[in-house]
């Protein structure tokens, strides 16, 4: 049983020599604990000795203090019941043994895994210039994307300038076809206030045209009644003038005044007529010159509306144009901004994506830290175990031999206490692990490098209560 033990710890002293034993590939992976079947049962005399095996959960388990082990009463001169408990005991040794061999491939696993981690942290350290790299290429596509995005904002400014301007251009024009609507309305008004005084005129013109042909007709009749007056008179006289034949009297000259009366009576409707006709003549005159003076003013009017209609047709045909540049200008003003709300949305997108691929490298690195501290805990306990284990192997050998040699009867020895002295080689290998992490730390944000810092503070702690109790240990054996 010991020679199977001295060669299943051969192996131990190999794997303790820490990283210069040679690499082997083995799974990243921590092996499970023992099955509850490949347990040895504990001592019966020292029921509280043998540490537990290390559960998956407890990454860093606490520094174990140490324990008294009470070896079995040996009766002076009393061999009869020395076989049953060395079987007994060389099971519990067996079963040790091979839990001390599964803690022993259960470090050689961690070892490679820790070399890996090891292996790993230096690619990583290996791999900040490629970021950096990266985020140059990156920045130069950014600033491409940022001076695209500039120069469409001015193209966009210089669209809302172009937009302003013929807005202002449309206005104007709207205000000047608004301002030839009115002069439109204005002249149709004056055009329809002189048609109507030329209506006006041509009916009192057709009046005076028959006020004149009235005047014609009364002064035939007057003319008429005239004659026909002058031949009652003339009759009158005939009749009332005496015979010729009695001698020449002194009569008055009614013949002259008949004459001058005549005379005056032909000369009154000469008077009225020719007074009548000066004034029908003056009045058409007037009447004539009003009506073309209307009829000038009305072919003006007439030429100044069609002037004003080309004008406003023109105008019109203008502004459609103008209306149908301003909308499509409108509707590539707004085809620009939603494609540059797009490239926008886009680079915003990538951004994100960057910065989340940024955060996610961030976290899988403390991640990794994180790991490696843990494994590093976990080593350091199973280093503790390993340790007890190796003096209570030694203590139980001492004991055998000693019982083995038939000394005289003696009494029972005292309760020894045995150390857990960790290995020589494990504070400077921490060191140098620390070294690694502390250096990997200064790539990772200062909050996860602040709790990682407690973590190998916390371990040093360890490490040093770990020493100081083993040479306490020491001084009481």
């Amino acid at each position: 049983c010991f020679g199977w033990s001295l060669s299943s710890s051969t192996p131990a002293s190999s794997s303790r020599s820490g990283p210069a034993a040679a690499p082997r590939p083995t799974p990243h992976r921590i092996p499970p604990p023992l099955p509850a079947s490949h347990r040895p049962s504990p001592h019966p005399t020292a029921p509280h000795c043998i540490p537990p095996p290390l559960p998956a959960s407890h990454r860093s388990a606490p520094p174990r203090r140490s324990c008294p082990v009470e070896p079995p009463a040996l009766a002076p001169r009393r061999t009869e019941g020395v076989e049953p408990r060395r079987a007994s005991e060389k099971e519990q040794l067996r079963g040790l043994n091979e839990r001390f061999a599964g803690y022993i491939e259960r470090v050689r696993a961690l070892e490679e895994r820790n070399r890996a981690l090891a292996g790993e942290l230096a690619e990583l350290r290996r791999l900040p210039p490629e970021p950096r790299r990266l985020g140059q290429l990156l920045g130069g596509e950014l600033r491409a994307l940022r001076a695209r995005l500039e120069e469409a904002h001015g193209e966009r400014a210089q669209a809302a300038l172009e937009r302003a301007r013929l807005a202002e251009e449309t206005q104007r024009l709207r205000a000047r076809c608004e301002e030839e609507a009115r002069g439109r309305a204005e002249a149709e008004q004056a055009l329809r206030a002189r048609q109507q005084a030329a209506d006006g005129a041509a009916r009192a013109r057709a009046d005076l045209e028959r006020r004149a042909e009235a005047l014609r007709e009364e002064l035939a009749e007057l003319r008429r009644a005239h004659a026909e007056q002058l031949a009652q008179l003339g009759a009158a006289l005939r009749a009332a003038a005496p015979p010729a034949s009695g001698p020449p009297t002194a009569r008055p000259d009614l013949a002259a005044a008949l004459r001058e009366l005549r005379a005056q009576y032909e000369a009154l409707p000469a008077r009225n007529l020719q007074a009548a006709e000066d004034w029908y003549r003056a009045r058409c005159a007037s009447l004539h010159e009003r009506a073309a003076r209307s009829q000038e003013a009305v072919r003006a009017s007439r030429r100044e509306a069609g002037e004003c209609r080309r004008q406003l047709q023109a105008r019109v045909v203008e502004m459609e144009s103008l209306r149908g540049a301003h909308e499509s200008l409108e509707r590539q003003l707004q085809e620009l901004e939603e494609r540059h709300s797009a490239e926008a949305a886009g680079l915003q997108d990538t951004i994100g994506q960057l910065e989340a691929d940024l955060r996610n490298t961030k976290t899988e690195m403390a991640r990794h830290l994180r790991e490696y501290q843990d494994l590093l805990n976990v080593k350091m306990a199973l280093d503790i175990e390993i340790a007890a284990y190796r003096k209570l192997l030694e203590g139980e050998e001492n004991l055998f031999s000693m019982g083995s040699v038939g000394l005289p009867a003696m009494n029972p020895l005292p309760n020894p206490t045995y150390s857990f002295q960790p290995r020589s080689s494990t504070p400077s290998f921490k060191k140098e692990e620390q070294r690694e992490v502390v250096r990997a730390t200064s790539k990772i944000p200062s909050g996860q490098a602040g709790m990682l810092d407690g973590t190998i503070t916390t371990a040093k702690k360890t490490e040093r209560f770990n020493v100081h109790g083993g040479i306490i240990a020491n001084a009481k054996v």
